[in-house]
């Protein structure tokens, strides 16, 4: 997570949370690691089964739910608003989550500029 944070390209540590996932498959933050860094080297597919997965783990997880949704942009999938409805609904209880998002969607669009699907789940949620 550190090389990642400190600006590592997402394809140079996509194969160490493809080793994580492995080793602990009932996590759901690697799962959710996985699929952004998955969306980041445009795997939609692959980050698709991830973030079904992470979410499946932890409900709970907006960014888990976030990377669901893009995933199913990505992929046209059906489905989507109702994550983004979740995602609504645990900033209306938890607001301090917000700037996580906020930071993850910026790093988003800094990996990937001009991402649309991140730029319509962005829109979606008013951050």
């Amino acid at each position: 997570m550190a090389r990642y944070q400190d600006g590592a390209p997402a394809t140079e540590v996509l194969e160490d949370f493809i080793t994580i996932t492995n080793a602990a498959p009932r996590q759901s933050a690697g799962w959710t690691c996985l699929a952004w860094l998955q969306l980041l080297c445009d795997q939609p597919e692959e980050a698709l089964r991830s973030a079904r997965l992470a979410v499946k783990l932890n409900g709970q997880d907006p960014q888990a739910r976030i990377n669901l949704s893009l995933a199913m942009l990505e992929t046209k999938a059906k489905g989507v608003r109702d994550h983004v409805q979740v995602v609504q609904q645990i900033l209306a209880v938890a607001p301090e989550v917000s700037q996580e998002l906020q930071a993850s969607i910026a790093d988003g669009l800094g990996r990937k500029p001009g991402w649309p699907a991140l730029i319509k789940v962005k829109n979606w949620l008013e951050l």
